[in-house]
């Protein structure tokens, strides 16, 4: 069995055992969802990262591609304490070295997480090596390349060409989604409700969705930092009161922005699918499915625009609206995959009452 390393710029190394795919850098994130290994993999919010599964077993209920959301696996890394491999399932495995993530299993994710609550999440590398000095030197170069990308990982993520997804309800409202590194699971909670969803490009111009006429706008989720993504904050500033609007994570911070409102950097970051939130639009106290490093200041926020969800582990805002511009802005994932559904009628209020 080769030896694997976690490797963080701030000097940490954790070893575990290799079991494929080729070395690479990324964040060092943590998740505590006990599943959805695959919707986590395949969820374009996860560009950059490696992820460290604070579940210990992963892969032991095998893989299902009409659970993908996106075409391809998009993390940089994968770390649990065990991997299912046995002679009869290694369906999960399989299909990270085919995408050629590498994975790194038997490793301490106890202290590796701790590390991460504490001192924040740095950019780090997986790496196989003889030992830990080597494993050092061969992470450097593969952490300051990564660090070197373009900023704007909305547009790496983003489809770059326009599409239409014809809805289940010939009377239902047409929906302009701009695509900031969308799930294809708010595409499918919004099919139910809509005759058509037009999906569009993260830089696509205020003049062409108008010329579509939506009855609707969705702002979808997406990766990195919202202060890097170009064009979009600008487009949707000039959509705010023209229709009713939804923001869900990222689409949700860049209405903030849009708004004139600040973003932050979390220390750690929200991600898993047992946060629980408090949503004054629903009533109700329930659990959600979270995956974000970034949150909204709320003393920033225009006065007339309400807190309507809070995080309850941290008080973060997790929702904001306005009656009168008719937006609603979600920080969490109310289309689940993974996680709890409690919050899906948020769709449902989103075409019929904003």
């Amino acid at each position: 069995m080769k030896l694997g390393y976690c490797v963080l710029e701030t000097g940490e190394v954790y070893s575990g055992h290799w079991l494929g795919g080729e070395p690479r850098a990324g964040e060092v994130v943590f998740n505590t969802s006990h599943s959805g290994y695959e919707e986590i993999a395949t969820d374009p919010s996860y560009y950059t990262q490696i992820v460290v599964m604070t579940a210990p077993m992963m892969g032991n209920y095998g893989v299902a591609r009409e659970v993908w959301e996106s075409h391809r696996l998009w993390i940089q890394g994968f770390v649990c304490v065990q991997m299912q491999a046995s002679a009869g399932d290694q369906a999960w495995l399989e299909r990270l070295r085919e995408f050629k993530i590498p994975v790194i299993s038997e490793l301490d994710t106890r202290a590796l997480v701790v590390r991460l609550r504490h001192g924040g999440t740095p950019w780090g590398a997986l790496v196989t090596a003889t030992s830990e000095g080597e494993a050092r030197e061969l992470a450097k170069p593969l952490i300051q390349k990564e660090k070197g990308k373009e900023k704007d990982w909305v547009f790496a993520t983003s489809s770059k060409n326009f599409q239409i997804r014809v809805g289940q309800s010939e009377r239902g409202p047409r929906v302009a989604l701009l695509d900031l590194g969308c799930k294809e699971n708010i595409v499918r909670e919004l099919l139910p409700y809509c005759s058509e969803v037009g999906v569009f490009p993260s830089r696509t111009s205020f003049e062409k969705i108008k010329a579509w006429n939506p009855d609707r706008i969705m702002l979808s989720n997406g990766p990195g930092d919202p202060m890097d993504v170009q064009e979009t904050v600008e487009t949707v500033r000039r959509m705010i009161g023209w229709k009713p609007m939804m923001g869900i994570c990222m689409g949700h911070q860049i209405l903030s922005l849009a708004l004139g409102a600040k973003t932050y950097k979390l220390k750690f970051g929200h991600r898993g699918s047992n946060h629980p939130v408090r949503d004054e639009i629903l009533n109700k106290i329930y659990v959600t499915s979270q995956n974000h490093g970034y949150a909204v200041d709320s003393s920033t926020l225009p006065v007339e625009v309400k807190v309507t969800h809070v995080n309850l582990n941290d008080q973060t805002v997790s929702g904001m609206m306005s009656s009168e511009k008719r937006f609603l802005g979600i920080q969490y994932h109310p289309e689940s995959h993974p996680g709890p559904r409690e919050a899906q009628a948020l769709f449902q209020y989103f075409v019929e009452q904003l």
